[in-house]
């Protein structure tokens, strides 16, 4: 994976922010869906790609949250 550029380090804190206020797994989901349908409209764009790292990263930590419950 390439080094961010610092609009692309931002966008990520930003969005990363966005996906953990969301309620819970189906609302997650829900994202992942439509992140998933502009992907196949734009193929390639980093935004796309960057929220799909972040949306993979907030259900692991959330998978790992729930297991030390």
């Amino acid at each position: 994976m390439a080094e961010d550029t610092s609009e692309e380090k931002f966008f990520r804190e930003r969005y990363s922010q966005q996906i953990r206020e969301l309620k819970g797994d189906a609302e997650l989901e829900d994202e992942r869906k439509q992140v998933n349908h502009q992907g196949m409209k734009t193929p390639g764009r980093r935004g796309e790609q960057i929220k799909h790292e972040e949306i993979e990263r907030e259900t692991i930590r959330r998978h790992f949250k729930k297991d030390e419950s």
